[in-house]
């Protein structure tokens, strides 16, 4: 029997609720795993995977998931409370990345290595950068005038998609730290193959809902 088009939605928006929750509870189970590991406070390196996991992991998932309006933890907040809490989420995200490359490029200071040589150095150097220009460009949308050429729906669209291209570039670095000498010393066998696909999870889950509110706003357009 054919389903209704009621029947299909329900499915549609129960499968977006639970995919919503994996994510949050992953990308909280994963840096709960890295601070494990890491053991911060242990070591002046120790700090730095622990940072980009809170960062990149956690808050960002967070940061995204909560203008979700099946699996945000503030639904029932007004869109004014969430973007301030998305701006505060992000702000820290941002904080955690700057103070985690700090430290990461002290302690190859005093132990006399090479600066950003590695695919993890780059792409780590890279994503902070930026993760920098995408918080100065969310100021654009507090204040929209600044850019009287462009429409506010259309500020949102480009802000939300380079917002994805900066969480799939902090996933990319969390997966290529994992095929570090810290990380695969640590973690081996069928425990490294679920690390790895923890951001591949987070951020299948991330794109769904982007591209969603990208043909949302689309499909409103005048």
């Amino acid at each position: 029997m054919a389903l209704t088009i009621e029947t299909e939605s329900r499915i549609y928006h129960s499968l977006r609720a639970v995919s919503g929750i994996t994510a949050h509870l992953v990308s909280l189970g994963f840096t709960i795993f890295v601070a494990i590991l890491a053991r911060p406070g242990s070591s002046l390196f120790s700090w730095h995977p622990f940072l980009m996991s809170l960062a990149f992991s956690f808050l960002m998932t967070e940061a995204l998931l909560v203008f979700s309006p099946e699996s945000s933890l503030l639904r029932s907040f007004s869109r004014k409370a969430k973007v301030r809490f998305h701006w505060a989420l992000q702000l820290l995200v941002l904080l955690c990345a700057l103070l985690g490359l700090a430290i990461i490029s002290y302690n190859k200071y005093l132990n006399g290595k090479a600066h950003f040589v590695t695919w993890h150095g780059l792409t780590g150097l890279l994503t902070v950068l930026y993760a920098s220009m995408q918080c100065t460009g969310g100021v654009v949308l507090l204040y929209p005038k600044l850019m009287k050429n462009w429409t506010l729906a259309k500020l949102k669209v480009y802000h939300a998609t380079s917002g994805l291209v900066g969480y799939l570039l902090g996933c990319a670095s969390l997966m290529l730290a994992m095929c570090s000498l810290w990380f695969t010393t640590t973690v081996t066998g069928l425990s490294w193959y679920l690390s790895m696909l923890c951001p591949i999870l987070t951020s299948l889950v991330i794109m769904n809902q982007v591209s969603n509110a990208y043909l949302y706003r689309k499909r409103i357009q005048p």
